[in-house]
C-alpha cells in the first residue's frame, strides 16, 4: 500500500496497476482507491488497509473484557449484561452497544485468542502454526502410543472397547509394530509391541530394527522399570514428552485419527456412529465382532497401510517403498535375545524338588528333571502369571519355560469369576440403595429437606436389625464382671465398683504367679512366708 501511495504521489499511478492489485487482493477496485484516501489522510492507514482508522474513544478490549470472556465462555451478550451491571454500581464506565463490542472483540482478539477463552488451550492450539520435523532416516525416530479403539467388540460374553498399542517409524509412516488388548493396556502390551517391532522375521518384516530414539508422551506403562531396562539394553533412547503435548509426535497421534476414519467407523459397533433417537447407543440386535476377529481385520489393514496405502506426506510412494528406498543399515537383535531382554527380571531362585518358589507359588516344567539344587534367574511377563521364563543364573543360558502346578480348569476360573461379578453386583446395588436420598423442591432459599417418612417403631426395627450385626454390640461385658486387680496396682475408683470381690487374683511374679484371697473387706490380703516360696 505504501508503494502505491508513493505512485499516487508521483504521479505514476494507473488504474490499470490499481485493477491487477485489487485482482490480486481479491477486493474490488474501488476499495483499494478508498485505501489509497485513507493512507493520504494518516499514515497509520498503509500499514493495516482495510481497517478503521483510530479515533478518539473508540472501544477497545480491555483486560477486563478478556476475564470477563474467560469467565463468561466467549459469551459476548453475557459480557455486555455484567459490564452494564457493572457501570450501574459505579465501577466503570457504560459499555458500548452489542454490535460494537463483536467489533471490538474481532478487531482486538485473534481466532486463537478467542478460541481459547471460550474453549481453554486445547480450543486455542487449532489456530497455532506448527513446524515440520524433518524426515530424517528409517528407524531414526520411532514414536509410540496407546489408542482405544471406537468399536464395540465381544469379549466373553461382554461388549468391551480394545486398546491398540503400536510402533510408527517417523520417516517412512510404517507401522512396525502393533498389539491388541481386550482391557486396559499395561507394560505387557508395550512389550508385545516393541517385540513384533523390533523382529524382522515373518510376519512382521521387512519393517523393523533397532531405533535410535523412541518418543513416548509420559504415560507410565511405557516409562516402567520393565520398559525402560527393555530399551536401555537395547540401547534406545527414550524421549519423554511433556504432558499434553500431542502434537509433539504427530505422526503415531495421525495414524490414531486415520485408522478410525479409514478403518474403525466402517465396522460394526462403532461407537461414534450417528444414531437415530436421543440416545446414542449401539442397537440391541447389532451384532459385534469377537476379538479374534476383530485382531485379524487390525492386522490386515495394518498390512495395507504398510504396502497400499500412499501417505501425503510420501509423495507418492508407500511406506513400504519408502523404507525399500532408504539406504540406511538396519541394527538387528537375535529372537532369543529379545526374548531374554523384554521379560522383567525377577531374581534368582533355587530349583528345588517341589520346582520354583515364586510370588508363593510353585511352577515346574519337564527340562527340571535332575536338576534340583542349581541357582536359577526367573523373568516373567507382567499379568502373565501361568507361565515364567528361566535362565541358569551362573551363565545367563535360557533352560526352559515353567508352568503354575496345579492350576485351576478353565470351569473353575469362569465360576470364580462369576462369583465375584455377582458380589460385586450386590455391593454395588446396595451402596446405591443407601445413597439414593431424595429432597424437597423448593422454589425459595431454604436448607435441603429429605423425603422420606419413618414411623417410631420403624426405625427402632431397623435399628435393631443393624445392631443385631454389630459384634460389638452383642458382646455381653457385664455377664462376668472383670476380678478385682492386686493390691498394689493403683485402680480408679469407676473400675473398682465394677469388679467382683471375692475372688482369686493372679498377682505377677516374674516366671510364675501366685493366687491371692481378697479380704473380708475386699482388700487383697499378701501372701505369708510359706506362700512366697517356690511351688513343684
Amino acid at each position: 500500500m505504501r508503494r502505491l501511495l508513493a505512485l499516487r504521489r508521483e504521479g505514476k499511478l494507473t488504474t490499470g496497476r490499481v485493477r491487477s492489485v485489487a485482482d490480486v487482493l481479491g477486493v474490488r477496485e474501488r476499495a483499494v482507491w478508498r485505501w489509497l484516501a485513507a493512507a493520504e489522510r494518516d499514515e497509520a492507514a498503509a500499514r493495516a488497509p482495510g481497517e478503521r482508522a483510530a479515533y478518539p474513544g473508540r472501544f477497545t478490549v480491555t483486560d477486563e473484557v478478556r476475564a470477563l470472556l474467560g469467565l463468561w465462555k466467549g459469551n459476548v451478550a453475557a459480557v455486555h449484561r455484567e459490564l452494564t451491571a457493572r457501570a450501574a454500581r459505579g465501577e466503570g464506565r457504560p459499555p458500548p452497544s452489542i454490535p460494537t463490542l463483536h467489533r471490538a472483540i474481532r478487531r482486538d482478539l485473534t481466532p486463537g485468542e478467542r478460541a481459547g477463552l471460550a474453549g481453554g488451550e486445547r480450543a486455542a492450539r487449532k489456530h497455532d502454526v506448527f513446524l515440520a520435523r524433518p524426515r530424517g532416516w528409517r528407524n531414526q525416530v520411532w514414536e509410540t502410543d496407546h489408542m482405544q479403539a471406537a468399536v464395540l467388540v465381544e469379549v466373553d460374553g461382554e461388549a468391551r472397547r480394545p486398546w491398540i498399542t503400536w510402533f510408527t517409524d517417523c520417516a517412512t509412516n510404517a507401522i512396525t509394530g502393533v498389539a491388541v488388548t481386550p482391557g486396559h493396556p499395561s507394560r505387557e502390551s508395550v512389550l508385545a509391541a516393541l517385540r513384533s517391532a523390533v523382529l524382522r522375521e515373518d510376519p512382521y518384516g521387512p519393517f523393523g530394527g533397532l531405533p535410535e530414539k523412541v518418543r513416548v508422551d509420559r504415560g507410565k506403562d511405557f516409562l516402567s522399570r520393565t520398559v525402560t531396562a527393555a530399551l536401555d539394553l537395547m540401547d534406545v533412547t527414550v524421549e519423554d514428552l511433556p504432558a499434553y503435548t500431542p502434537h509433539l509426535k504427530g505422526t503415531v497421534e495421525g495414524l490414531n485419527r486415520a485408522v478410525e476414519s479409514m478403518f474403525l467407523a466402517a465396522l460394526p459397533g462403532y461407537v461414534r456412529q450417528p444414531r437415530p433417537g436421543k440416545r446414542a447407543s449401539h442397537p440391541k440386535g447389532e451384532v459385534l465382532l469377537g476379538f479374534e476377529d476383530f485382531t485379524a481385520r487390525l492386522l490386515d489393514w495394518t498390512r495395507w497401510w504398510n504396502t497400499e496405502h500412499r501417505p501425503t506426506p510420501l509423495r507418492g510412494k508407500t511406506p513400504l517403498e519408502a523404507w525399500q528406498d532408504d539406504p540406511t543399515p538396519l541394527r538387528d537383535v537375535p529372537a532369543s535375545d529379545l526374548w531374554t531382554f523384554t521379560p522383567e527380571d525377577a531374581g534368582t531362585r533355587t530349583l528345588t524338588t517341589r520346582g520354583i518358589r515364586f510370588r508363593r507359588r510353585d511352577y515346574v516344567g519337564a527340562w527340571m528333571t535332575g536338576r534340583a539344587g542349581i541357582q536359577v534367574r526367573v523373568r516373567f511377563m507382567p499379568h502373565h502369571d501361568h507361565r515364567i521364563e528361566v535362565y541358569h543364573a551362573a551363565t545367563g543360558c535360557y533352560l526352559g519355560p515353567a508352568d503354575l502346578a496345579d492350576q485351576a480348569t478353565d470351569e473353575q476360573i469362569s465360576a470364580v469369576r462369576r462369583a465375584r461379578a455377582a458380589r460385586s453386583r450386590r455391593l454395588r446395588k446396595d451402596l446405591q440403595a443407601s445413597r439414593r436420598e431424595r429432597y424437597a423442591a423448593v422454589n425459595q432459599p431454604a436448607a435441603p429437606q429429605r423425603l422420606g417418612a419413618l414411623t417410631t417403631a420403624q426405625a427402632e426395627a431397623e435399628l435393631a436389625r443393624s445392631a443385631g450385626t454389630d459384634l460389638s454390640d452383642l458382646a455381653l461385658r457385664d455377664l462376668v464382671p472383670p476380678t478385682a486387680p492386686p493390691a498394689g496396682w493403683r485402680t480408679p475408683a469407676s473400675l473398682a465398683a465394677l469388679t467382683t470381690p471375692g475372688l482369686p487374683v493372679p498377682v505377677p511374679s516374674g516366671r510364675d504367679s501366685v493366687l491371692v484371697q481378697p479380704g473380708p473387706d475386699g482388700q487383697t490380703a499378701q501372701p505369708t512366708a510359706d506362700e512366697e516360696g517356690d511351688t513343684l
